[in-house]
This record gives C-alpha cells, sequence and structure tokens, in this order.
C-alpha cells in the first residue's frame, strides 16, 4: 500500500525516481525510491518524513490503508488532461476519503447503504430510453420534478461519498467505486471547486450517470453524449421544462435561457441543448444558436448564478463536516485532530468551539460572571 500510494504521489509531481531522491532530505538514492515503490523496502521515519515534504502529502495519505485502490475511474476533463493531471487527480481524492472512512470509523458508523448500486443498468440504446432512466431515478428517490436544490446533498444521502476540492484546471470531476480491505464497496464522486455551480451540477450528474447507465448498447450512441444526456434530463425534466415553455417553440430568447438555467441551476448550453432534446426548439435553431449568439458559452458561462446566491448557496457537500463538529462534541476527537481532518487554522476550530464567549467579552477577565443574562421563560 505504501509503494502505490508514493507512486501515485510522485506522478502526482511529474518527478522521476533520481528527481525524488534529489528532493529528499535525509538523501536517499534512486534505487531506494524503486524497492519503496515496490514493496521489496520501507523507509526510516525520517526519510518518510522526507518523503512527504519533498511530495507536499501528509503521512496519513503515505501510511493509511483503509483504501485499497479506485475502481473504475470516470474522469471529467479536458481533452488537454495529462497524466500527472489526472494522477493529482486521484491522490487528492484519496487522501479525502481516507479522512471520511477515519472519522466514520470513529463515530462507529454502520456502512452506508448504496442506494445506486440497486438502480444500475448494463446499457442504453436510445436517447429516449436515458430520458426515461432519468425519469426513473428521480421516481425511485421520490424528487418528484422540480429542480433539485442541492445534487451534493442528494448524492450524500444515497451513500456516496461526495469531495469538492481545488483540482487541476483541466478536471473538472471523478467518479469511481472504493476498494477497501474487509469492507463493502463504496461510491465516490469529486468536483473541482474551480468551476461555476451551473457546471458543478452538471458535472455531479454527469458523474451519477457513469453509476447508474454505465454503457451504450447502440454504436450510435457515444458514451460521454449518453451521460451529458442523462445529466441534462435529470437535472431538468422534459413534462417539468414543456409546462414552463411550452411545446413547441421557434424562438427562445436570451432573457428566458437565463432565466431557465437559473431555474434549474444549469449552464446556458446545457439549457439550450435541453431545449432540443424535448422537442421544444427544432434542431436547426439549436445549431444556428452553437454558432451565432451562443458561440461562446461553452467556454465562458454568461451571467453565471453569483457565489453565495441560489444554488450557490446550497452545492456544495457537507457531511464530512457534520461528522467531525459531531466528533468533536462528543470528545471523541481533539481539536487538534479536527482542525487537520478538516484543513482548518486551530484558532478557527477553538473559536467555532467556545462561541463569541471566547472573544473575551467579560472586561478582559477570563472568568464567567455569576448571574447569567436574564432569559423570558417559555
Amino acid at each position: 500500500m505504501f509503494g502505490q500510494r508514493l507512486r501515485l504521489a510522485r506522478k502526482r509531481e511529474g518527478l522521476s525516481m533520481r528527481a525524488l531522491a534529489d528532493r529528499v532530505t535525509p538523501k536517499v538514492t534512486a534505487q531506494a525510491i524503486s524497492k519503496y515503490e515496490s514493496g521489496k523496502m520501507l523507509p526510516s521515519s525520517a526519510v518518510l518524513v522526507g518523503l512527504g515534504k519533498a511530495l507536499d502529502v501528509s503521512l496519513d495519505f503515505l501510511m493509511s490503508s483503509q483504501v485499497e485502490s479506485l475502481d473504475g475511474l470516470e474522469f471529467r476533463k479536458h481533452s488537454r488532461s495529462t497524466v500527472r493531471d489526472r494522477a493529482r487527480a486521484e491522490a487528492i481524492l484519496i487522501d479525502n476519503l481516507e479522512r471520511h472512512l477515519a472519522i466514520e470509523r470513529i463515530l462507529d458508523l454502520p456502512v452506508s447503504v448504496d442506494r445506486v448500486r440497486q438502480l444500475r443498468q448494463d446499457g442504453t440504446d436510445s436517447e429516449a430510453a436515458i430520458d426515461s432512466k432519468a425519469d426513473a431515478v428521480r421516481a425511485a428517490w421520490n424528487l418528484g420534478m422540480d429542480p433539485i436544490p442541492s445534487l451534493c446533498e442528494l448524492l450524500e444521502d444515497k451513500g456516496i461519498k461526495v469531495v469538492e476540492e481545488d483540482l487541476p484546471e483541466r478536471v473538472h470531476g471523478l467518479a469511481c467505486r472504493v476498494l477497501r480491505s474487509g469492507r463493502p464497496i463504496a461510491e465516490a464522486v469529486m468536483v473541482s471547486s474551480r468551476i461555476s455551480v451551473e457546471r458543478k451540477r452538471l458535472t455531479l450528474a454527469h458523474e451519477l450517470a457513469h453509476r447508474i447507465v454505465g454503457s451504450t448498447d447502440s454504436p450510435a450512441i457515444k458514451q460521454e453524449v449518453a451521460m451529458n444526456r442523462f445529466a441534462g434530463a435529470f437535472l431538468v425534466p422534459s413534462e417539468h421544462l414543456l409546462e414552463a415553455v411550452g411545446r413547441r417553440r421557434s424562438r427562445v430568447t436570451y432573457h428566458e435561457i437565463i432565466r431557465l438555467k437559473r431555474a434549474y441551476g444549469v449552464s446556458a448550453s446545457a439549457m439550450l441543448m435541453r431545449l432540443g432534446q424535448v422537442g421544444i426548439l427544432p434542431s436547426a435553431s439549436v445549431r444556428h444558436a452553437f454558432v451565432t449568439y451562443a458561440r461562446s458559452w461553452r467556454k465562458s458561462e454568461p451571467e453565471p448564478i453569483p457565489e453565495g446566491h441560489g444554488f450557490a448557496a446550497f452545492e456544495r457537500p457537507r457531511r464530512f463536516k457534520r461528522l467531525v463538529w459531531r466528533a468533536l462534541a462528543e470528545q471523541l476527537i481533539s481539536p487538534v485532530r479536527a482542525a487537520a481532518l478538516l484543513d482548518e487554522p486551530l484558532d478557527a476550530i477553538e473559536r467555532e468551539i467556545s462561541g463569541p464567549l471566547a472573544e473575551s467579552n467579560w472586561s478582559g477577565t477570563d472568568t464567567v460572571p455569576d448571574r447569567q443574562p436574564d432569559v423570558p421563560a417559555p
């Protein structure tokens, strides 16, 4: 396990064995690095610390063994993403998963029920079938047809580990199965914090599609196109959209598209595509839009939802942070451990523990007054 983690961290940094050996203090040879990675030798404590510093990873990442491997990795990435980009994203996910699993173990939580596995199908053979599958998942999860307020919260509720991190610019997200020693397989999805909330929601829905649809049975439907279709249908159900816009339109204005994208929390380009997929707009109108006024929408989001507003106020993973604070409140972990798990300054954690009283509101004294403020009787 240590050798695999060391190799992944080295690839993340784009280093050869010799280049890594030159960075480490105390000094080691490239041959020693090779033996560490192949499992033929373990480093001393001093060298282990030096490797962690040279690779900018925690010792928990190098030595923990809760995550054996990531299986079925599916990247949502730019075509110019590199091996190093993907290795870095994988290392970031493993580091987060180790922390997720550690706090679950500390709290002695039961294994999360995977509510996605039972909905899986081996493939799909038409675009209509993809839309039907998206509607079926909504029905199975009792979501109705209204816009989903938080995809992160929904996926976490269904037993999926959701991580949001600062990923390499050319990687938007990834999904995988998490293999663990002696424990059931877990599902995980990671999304980049660099992208807008509209694209974040589409990425999460796209990665969910990989876990449910899996593959296509028709050579006429490319896999990534099918995943995008599922994401659009899951976030923007056809019947709801038809009621909101009308069944047949020759044209939809820019104002309407911006209003709709904010109502459903999807990108303007995805909204335009969905209007064509549902049959509200003719295919020719959609194609014309993408070569004229919507030409730049795939690269630059028009009028993005501002941070802290609308969907942007809710669309973030929350489960891990809640569990850390629960463990801290129950004194199962120390403030130092909580700060390390949350990657936050210790003084910020201590302020959140004590509240405003920690700001020394009592004339510079450290004691609590004998009499508490009067509280009206209930």
